[in-house]
């Protein structure tokens, strides 16, 4: 099985349809969606809907942080820019895509993989895994070989060899990984739909279930109209800003 691992999607219909098509040449063969498909971006009906479609042709998919916010009367968590987005976005959705994300897990368990978005030791409470100590920890929390995780908008690897010792690199995109069973994994694909390591491309990877190659991608999309729609969707100026850098 080739999985695609697609995660913080927000709603940014030209990046997440970029990623999609740029899959199918790979010849994906199921698709594993990580949480935070709405939030901040201008097409949340159109993006959730479509992951409906995928599930409906057994892809993954995983609650996050600002799918969840969508359900709860009390976001005093987020910051002012997010809770503005949230609650915009609620309005967007229909009552069907509003109970598809309710109904979402914190966390899948494939065999020897395991998905959540934010990490292991805690998938509900949405702390950052943005260090080595961060990743041990959810490595630790989990009997998993490889941990797929979001959250984090930069693509990164972590490492766990069988004493402990914990390392981590950002991949070279389009260079295949090959995963040794030797040592423990943890992988953050980067962000779908609003990247944030200074490059506006999209971020995704695949993994080959029986070769263990892990493959991370940058995919250009029309950024500039994603944000165009933004500011058109009277949203914060600052999450249309963001995806011209990528930051």
């Amino acid at each position: 099985m080739l999985l695609a691992l697609m995660t913080d999607l927000h709603a940014n219909r030209e990046a997440f349809a970029a990623c999609l098509a740029h899959a199918e040449q790979q010849n994906v063969t199921r698709y594993a969606f990580l949480g935070d498909l709405i939030g901040y971006g201008a097409d949340p009906a159109w993006v959730v809907q479509t992951v409906m479609e995928y599930v409906g042709k057994g892809a993954y998919v995983l609650m996050g942080n600002h799918d969840v916010a969508i359900l709860q009367e009390d976001k005093q968590g987020m910051n002012p820019t997010a809770r503005q987005a949230i609650e915009w976005t609620r309005a967007q959705l229909n009552p069907a895509q509003i109970d598809f994300i309710a109904k979402l897990p914190y966390r899948i368990e494939l065999q020897d993989l395991l998905l959540v978005h934010a990490n292991a030791w805690a998938p509900e409470k949405w702390e950052y895994i943005d260090g080595v100590m961060e990743a041990m920890r959810s490595m630790h929390a989990s009997k998993a070989a490889i941990t797929f995780c979001g959250h984090m908008h930069v693509p990164t690897l972590y490492h766990m060899t069988m004493t402990g010792k914990t390392g981590e690199f950002l991949p070279t995109p389009e260079n295949g990984i090959p995963l040794s069973k030797q040592r423990r994994w943890l992988v953050i694909p980067g962000s779908v739909g609003q990247p944030r390591d200074s490059n506006p491309a999209a971020c995704y990877a695949t993994f080959d279930t029986e070769t263990l190659e892990l493959t991370y991608y940058r995919v250009p999309y029309d950024h500039e109209t994603a944000s165009a729609k933004i500011l058109r969707a009277g949203l914060p100026a600052a999450l249309a800003s963001r995806l011209l850098t990528g930051n």
